[in-house]
């Protein structure tokens, strides 16, 4: 299995939250594609987030392009060169306002490596407190929950989570703590 080769490359549309380029590649066995689009998005972070009480921390908040209600867990964009733990701490503290006593990476997933590069950095976080009230950005209005660790579980298994990399999240985590 051989890389292509990037002959060149040629921006559509280059705004904040939708950035997308046209790029002209040689495969292997020497044809052209002239017409990969790839969508290009900074890092993001999910975070696993388990309370002194041993509950997770979930959100709740509407979801545009899919027009629905998400029942989901922290998560953010890393800033330009910013270290994705930092960033994790930071939007977890944000969305939140939790802070955590332990964090470790349990994974780095990419949500759709045929049209975009970008890494989902997922961190497990335990020991949490509330710290301090919410800094939320303009447009977010998040709604935080706490869910006892079994419950949330049976949440998971009967799909009760619909965005794909944080029920990823969830199932590493689970995994790590035993309880699958």
């Amino acid at each position: 299995m051989e890389k292509w080769k990037l002959l060149s490359s040629e921006y559509i549309c280059k705004e904040p939250w939708a950035t997308l380029r046209r790029d002209a590649c040689e495969l292997p066995d020497g044809r052209i594609n002239d017409h990969y689009y790839v969508l290009e998005y900074p890092d993001w972070v999910n975070m696993v987030g388990i309370t002194e009480e041993n509950e997770l921390l979930v959100i709740k908040q509407y979801r545009h392009g899919a027009g629905i209600i998400s029942l989901e867990i922290p998560a953010g964009t890393t800033e330009p060169e910013e270290d994705p733990r930092n960033a994790a701490v930071r939007e977890m503290l944000e969305e939140t306002g939790y802070a955590f006593d332990k964090m470790e990476e349990i994974a780095t997933l990419y949500a759709n490596p045929a049209t975009s590069g970008n890494i989902t950095y997922t961190y497990l976080m335990t020991g949490g407190k509330k710290v301090q009230e919410q800094a939320l950005d303009e447009n977010e209005e998040i709604d935080v929950y706490l869910i006892p660790l079994e419950e949330a579980k049976e949440m998971l298994l009967n799909n009760k989570f619909s965005q794909a990399l944080h029920a990823s999240a969830l199932f590493y985590a689970f995994n790590k703590l035993g309880l699958l």
